[in-house]
């Protein structure tokens, strides 16, 4: 239980890190966010319960195809607000974007011969 109480703050001082610089550095907020900081930390937890090559294969290749679908997102929301629509406006429109692709990658990924 203590495990997750530690990964759980831990995951929780990074996403307030991000919020914190943002106040007044948004570009250097945006480069901490987008380091895959939390892809590295889950591999780091996931190799500690799992110690398995081929699994770790798998997930590290899962995570780049499902990464390319959640970019998108970053290109919508500054359009959308830069043009008048609210912040929540734009998030959701982000996230239903993002969810859009995600389940087109999941149908199609495996066609095109991706391990998704």
């Amino acid at each position: 239980m203590l495990q997750v109480i530690v990964k759980a703050l831990l995951s929780g001082a990074l996403i307030v890190a991000i919020a914190e610089i943002g106040k007044r550095l948004p570009a250097l907020a945006a480069l901490v966010a987008s380091l895959p900081l939390v892809s590295v930390l889950g591999m780091i937890l996931l190799w500690h319960a799992r110690p398995d090559a081929e699994n770790m294969a798998a997930h590290a290749g899962a995570t780049f195809w499902f990464v390319l679908p959640s970019l998108p997102m970053f290109l919508l929301m500054p359009v959308l607000l830069r043009h008048g629509a609210g912040f929540w406006l734009s998030l959701l429109a982000g996230c239903a974007l993002t969810v859009g692709l995600y389940l087109l990658m999941i149908h199609f990924g495996p066609r095109l011969g991706l391990k998704v």
